[in-house]
């Protein structure tokens, strides 16, 4: 059975301003689109992305953009907090081996950040079909793999 983040209860959610630090942040990738969906770019074919996350106890990922059909593997268990495109905060637990799959049509796609909010590293794969219903947003070199 497939499964997406639609599935997945959040442990916490909440409807409240978001510091005004991290509204700029939001905004700035709005104007500039984050295509980089991980902390490290580890190979890229014609047919697909694979990335890492990698993120330390109190560390976060800033706001990037999915635009391609994906699906993360949690490598490690642990806690995450995102802040979401519609304004929302959430946190989740995730389970070493826990994956979803996300897809999405053309002209759509999710914004949200990851803040890893327990006490062990965060370790997610993650892959992305170039070959989706929208192109693929580019990655700037020091990203990709001997960048």
């Amino acid at each position: 059975m497939t499964l997406t983040m639609m599935d997945k209860k959040a442990v916490r959610a909440e409807n409240t301003a978001w510091p005004q630090w991290l509204e700029q942040e939001f905004e700035e990738e709005r104007r500039r689109p984050n295509g980089c969906v991980g902390t490290e770019l580890l190979s890229e074919s014609d047919r697909a992305r694979v990335w890492t996350i990698r993120l330390k106890p109190g560390e976060r990922g800033g706001f990037h953009r999915h635009v391609l059909d994906y699906f993360w593997s949690a490598i490690t268990s642990g806690r995450g907090r995102q802040h979401l495109q519609d304004g929302s905060t959430v946190e989740h637990g995730y389970l070493a081996g826990e994956t979803r799959h996300e897809t999405y049509p053309k002209g759509e796609s999710k914004v949200h950040d990851l803040e890893n909010i327990g006490d062990t590293e965060l370790v997610f794969a993650t892959v992305e079909f170039l070959n989706s219903a929208n192109a693929p947003l580019p990655v700037p070199q020091a990203k990709r793999p001997n960048g």
